[in-house]
């Protein structure tokens, strides 16, 4: 055997596994292995039209035959067909619409206009973009002048986008700065406009919920400015697998998508492994057993794959997660070779443009053997070499799921992805039902573009751009009409003639958060020093830099001396408690309107419209890796109202007295069918639990019986709760499963408490919660 076999069958996804799992105690966390077998690859001619020049720019980078599906999309793009192309992880998409666009941008290059034709990429976050401009600046080099390509973001200097605005032909942005920075100064941008051939969507998928529905307001605005300029572009979307694509991309654009999904890439072999922590000794809310934290673990697994010398990313939901991960992993690392600890960090939303860029170069290079990152990696940074991926918690969807996994092995090589659940009902389901994780397809995107909360504000962002008329009615949606006229009595837009026209003076863009933050970022600074450490959105910041709370960055601990809500700024101080902390809160409901209902039996199942009214009352301080709590401190901030839809169902007396609840079980089993219903809903819709909220009721005052209520947890909504409506029978049915099969006595995070609970998980009543779920699910039509 060679060295060079030697040190890859070290890298085996099987070997590293059997490590990992060396020891009986380690082998039982194991509840299942999924071995996804290794792929042949199928290539096909390029398209004729492709020009020989990027043809041979390709094959120069090593890629002398495009895969089959990439020849597809680039044949189907050059003949003017908007195309969405879902497939695998690490599957090519980027050379299927780089192909149709280089060429396009060098045959501009001849024409006699000087600008050329254009086109605009796309993406969710900067590091993908920049990641991409590399990429491309790469690969283009041999064209020459014929592709001028530059990411135009918040962080690109001051000096550089007036050449970007009047030379380049590749611009690489993301919708914040569409939807701010180009589409408001879109005069200044009018030769682009004019010139602009394709936009690239990358990553589509993530477009979802409250964010995506503004992104696709995002895209109509564009296209709207196209056709005053004279051009209409061709869009080319990139996607995780996805249920039915086509139509997301289509709903997500406004025009009709095709869908190229046959994957003809090579894959390696993947070893996926399902991980539950053990049980500790500890006990917790009401004496429920305590696992160990996914935290924690997925922090000792990272340290383990380091001195493996596994190079490995681990994605954690949270910031605070993250950066808990790296922490803990270092100071492992620390008693075993104090040579690894600087080679694990964080990387997460809200650091400073150079400590991410820094980070990505750190990784790219090698130099860093582990990461624990939120999402901003998970999308599409070409992250070569990896050996392993931990996945801290299930990720929300199944499509994040794979797309996390498929970061690694990206080379062809064979890789292992380990989800690590996290206590709660969703992730314990999973793991002991694997095949509602490797035999159901992926989710359908959810977005609802015609949300009156995303689109009103959007209505004027478009105004202030150039007058609106009725003739937008068809782009805008069938709700147009109505909210030009509610927008016209408030003040916000005046009628003269045909048009609507912006009445402020602000920037019409500037009001709207696309991200569905609910306002300007909360800037957190350190006291000591007055240092911008990072920035946290409007809508978090009551529950988590809140006075008292732990805060995190880049491996310090600091603690919130004081949120000022007035000037969005959370001044912190340098500590190290032995805690984390966890806010708390109160919430209320009151129905606006009933859309739809269904009896089920004496039962109802209704979909409608709700004021949610929430308030911060307090916070709890846990031990770091048990979550034991230390105790509770109370807080004073003001209460938040949401409008938004929701799901609810109601029960009878009649349906308690068959199920043999009564008063004193009735609120102990609503609020644990409350908890584990949100908990199942991201089975379902794509979402996760912190997109959606719920409470529940003994008596509610608007429906007279009691209720359980499972809402968004976005203005307007974000189509998750009439998703839940529409499988409710399958949702409430898995709901039950999940607290059924749990091996507790009287309820624990894995099946009936809450990390989000506001009443500190009390009352909860586990065999009361199956009873009244199998009474209610009795009746379902």
């Amino acid at each position: 055997m060679t060295n060079s076999t030697a040190m890859a069958n070290t890298h085996e996804p099987s070997t590293v596994l059997e490590r990992l799992a060396a020891t009986p105690d380690r082998a039982a966390r194991i509840t299942h292995t999924e071995y996804v077998p290794a792929r042949s690859g199928r290539h096909a001619a390029w398209p004729e039209p492709i020009r020989p020049e990027v043809i041979a720019a390709f094959q120069a980078a090593g890629i002398q035959q495009p895969w089959a599906h990439q020849s597809q999309v680039a044949d189907q793009a050059l003949r003017g067909v908007s195309t969405v192309v879902a497939t695998g992880t690490a599957s090519g998409k980027s050379l299927a619409y780089l192909a149709p666009v280089l060429s396009t941008l060098v045959d501009g290059a001849e024409a006699p206009n000087g600008r050329g034709t254009c086109a605009l990429y796309l993406t969710p976050t900067k590091a993908l973009a920049a990641d991409q401009r590399r990429s491309v600046s790469t690969l283009a080099a041999p064209l020459g002048d014929a592709v001028r390509a530059a990411a135009f973001d918040g962080d690109t200097p001051t000096e550089e986008r007036d050449w970007i605005r009047l030379f380049g032909n590749y611009v690489l942005t993301n919708p914040d700065m569409l939807h701010r920075g180009l589409l408001p100064a879109h005069s200044r941008w009018s030769s682009f406009l004019r010139a602009l051939r394709y936009v690239v969507v990358d990553e589509c998928h993530t477009y979802r919920g409250i964010f995506g529905s503004h992104v696709a307001q995002v895209l109509r605005r564009l296209r709207r400015l196209c056709a005053h300029y004279g051009s209409e572009p061709v869009f080319l979307l990139a996607s995780a697998t996805a249920a039915d694509p086509a139509s997301s991309a289509s709903r997500l654009t406004g025009v009709p998508v095709t869908a190229v999904t046959d994957d003809a890439s090579p894959r390696g072999e993947l070893v996926f492994a399902l991980w539950e922590p053990p049980l500790t000794e500890m006990e917790g809310e009401h004496g429920a057993p305590v696992r160990r934290t996914a935290t924690a673990e997925t922090a000792e697994l990272l340290a383990d794959l380091a001195v493996q010398g596994t190079r490995t990313v681990a994605f954690v939901r949270s910031r605070r997660g993250a950066e808990l991960v790296s922490v803990i992993a270092q100071e492992r690392l620390t008693q075993i070779d104090r040579t690894l600890p600087a080679r694990i960090a964080a990387y997460r939303g809200g650091y400073l443009p150079e400590e991410r860029r820094g980070l990505e170069r750190a990784l790219h290079s090698g130099e860093l053997l582990g990461l624990a990152a939120t999402n901003a990696l998970e999308l599409g940074i070409d992250i070569s070499g990896l050996d392993a991926v931990l996945i801290t918690g299930y990720p929300g969807t199944r499509a994040s799921l794979w797309q996390q996994a498929g970061r690694a092995g990206r080379t062809g090589q064979g890789a292992l992805a380990v989800l690590i659940a996290r206590d709660d009902p969703l992730d314990t389901y999973l793991v002991h039902h694997p095949e509602s994780v490797f035999r159901h397809p992926v989710e359908s995107t959810v977005l609802d573009p015609d949300n009156p909360y995303v689109l009103a504000p959007h209505l004027c962002a478009a105004a202030s751009e150039i007058p609106l008329t009725g003739a937008d009615a068809h782009l805008f949606g069938p709700e147009y009409g109505k909210l030009t006229d509610q927008l016209t009595t408030r003040g916000l837009l005046r009628r003269r003639g045909v048009s609507w026209y912006w009445t402020k003076r602000e920037r019409a863009a500037d009001l709207t958060d696309i991200r569905g933050g609910g306002g300007r970022p909360v800037q957190v600074v350190e006291t000591a020093t007055g240092r911008l450490l990072g920035t946290v959105d409007a809508g978090a910041a009551h529950t988590t830099v809140h006075d008292g709370a732990v805060h995190l960055h880049q491996g310090r601990t600091y603690v919130v001396r004081h949120l000022d809500l007035e000037d969005a700024v959370a001044l912190v101080e340098e500590s190290s408690p032995p805690w984390t902390t966890m806010a708390r809160d109160t919430t209320s409901v009151t129905i606006l309107e009933t859309e739809t209902q269904v009896a089920w039996s004496e039962g109802c199942l209704h979909f409608g419209s709700v004021e949610v009214t929430q308030q911060v009352v307090s916070y709890l301080r846990r031990k770091l890796i048990t979550g034991e709590v230390l105790g509770e401190s109370k807080l004073d901030l003001p209460p938040r109202t949401l409008r938004t839809r929701a799901v609810w169902w109601t029960v009878t007396e009649e349906q308690l007295d068959l199920a043999g609840i009564g008063p004193e079980t009735l609120p102990g089993a609503l609020h644990a069918a409350e908890h584990a219903s949100i908990g199942l809903l991201p089975l379902f819709a794509t979402c996760d639990r912190w997109d959606i909220g719920g409470v529940s009721f003994p008596s509610h005052g608007d429906t007279q019986l009691p209720t359980v209520f499972v809402y968004d947890g976005h203005p307007g909504g974000a189509g998750f709760a009439e998703r839940g409506f529409h499988t409710a029978p399958e949702w409430l049915t898995a709901t039950r499963e999940a607290i059924t099969s749990c091996e507790c006595e009287a309820g624990c995070p894995s099946c009936i408490q809450s990390p989000k609970c506001g009443n500190g998980n009390d009352p909860l009543h586990k065999a009361g919660a199956i009873r009244l779920l199998a009474q209610f699910l009795s009746g379902r039509p």
